[in-house]
């Protein structure tokens, strides 16, 4: 059973349909392949600027979300005066914070707000002199919905840029407006490939990769059409889908937020949060025990610790959030999916309990 959805959603049957129509070709060729190619490209690019209610100029292709975040923070940064303070908050995406710690090294000034202990950010920290902020749309860890709406419009009262990282969350509830800057993530969205950046009309950016003209100038190189009709494929896709997904995933992850706090799991997360979330920590265990021990019993989950060159690295989101480090280190996240059924949920709580009250705790 796949309960890992928020690391990477499966592709979904409309992208993979789509993807096999996909022509050859250089879309800045100018023969028949190219055209061809040419003409892919921009549907892809039209049917993506009508989900976000956008122009297709607004309409940046990457090969990544990480790639998007980068192109946004940094290319909007390096238009900033340089009085001009960048604001994100400390339980933010990795790629949100390497970019601002990057911009930091690079003289720029940064501010990393605080967040509560539900990872829900403090708009406080928006305040005059800000240029750019980047919030995420919902924490990708445990799920926790961000106040975006609210601090678009305090970002804006002060004169500064946001930037909405929506790489997690648009599968499943809607991306407020209003914002300048929006990146999106093939791979979360179904697409498995690809990812995407809204720039308001108006608003420059600093390319990051130099060369040809491509994509408005904001990215240099070779399109990958492919990536951009599967990017543009997934998101019509949940579009359509996300309320009654939505619904159906609500109820899935309530069953299994109950069955982690029988089995003594403290849950994690705001009440606000991504309907498929059901995580928890256990001061007592260690996650990658119990991803070990799941995946032995057939059930994909993951943990917001990671095993890296033989060291385990606690949860930075969990820290921030005022977990002890065995809690940051005993945690467990399960998202369902668009194809999680009824009974593959009945079927991964029963595992949960017998695998939890087996896999061995430490003092």
């Amino acid at each position: 059973m796949y309960l890992d959805d928020a690391g990477a959603a499966p592709v979904l049957p409309q992208v993979a349909e789509a993807l096999g129509r996909v022509p050859d070709g250089n879309p800045s060729s100018l023969h028949a392949e190219g055209r061809a190619a040419r003409a892919a490209l921009d549907a892809a690019r039209d049917r993506l600027a009508a989900v976000l209610k956008a122009s297709r100029t607004e309409i940046t292709f990457t090969a990544s979300g990480t790639e998007a975040v980068n192109l946004a923070i940094l290319g909007a940064a390096h238009r900033l005066p340089a009085h001009a303070t960048i604001l994100t908050w400390a339980a933010e995406h990795q790629s949100v914070l390497a970019a601002a710690r990057h911009l930091h090294a690079a003289g720029h000034a940064v501010t990393i707000g605080p967040t509560d202990h539900n990872a829900a950010v403090d708009l406080d920290a928006i305040k005059p002199g800000v240029g750019l902020i980047s919030i995420g749309l919902a924490n990708n860890e445990v799920g926790t919905i961000q106040p975006v709406a609210e601090a678009i419009e305090r970002a804006h009262q002060v004169g500064a840029l946001v930037h909405v990282d929506a790489c997690a969350g648009p599968r499943w509830i809607d991306i407020p407006k209003g914002a300048d800057l929006v990146s999106l993530s093939g791979h979360k969205l179904g697409a498995g490939q690809g990812g995407a950046l809204y720039v308001r009309d108006g608003v420059r950016i600093d390319p990051q990769l130099h060369g040809g003209p491509q994509e408005w100038g904001h990215r240099a190189g070779r399109e990958d059409v492919a990536a951009a009709v599967a990017i543009a494929t997934a998101i019509t896709v949940c579009d359509g889908q996300r309320a009654a997904r939505s619904a159906a995933a609500a109820t899935q992850s309530a069953d299994l937020r109950s069955t982690l706090e029988d089995l003594d799991g403290r849950l994690t997360g705001g009440a606000d949060r991504l309907p498929n979330y059901a995580t928890a920590t256990f001061a007592t265990r260690r996650g990658e025990d119990m991803l070990l021990a799941l995946d032995l019993a057939g059930v994909a989950a993951s943990s917001g610790s990671a095993c890296a060159s033989g060291s385990l690295d606690p949860s930075h989101v969990l820290l921030t959030m005022g977990l002890s480090l065995d809690e940051a280190l005993g945690s467990l996240r399960l998202t369902t999916g668009y194809t999680t059924t009824e009974a593959e949920v009945t079927h991964a709580r029963a595992i949960l309990t017998a695998v939890l009250a087996r896999t061995p705790t430490h003092a």
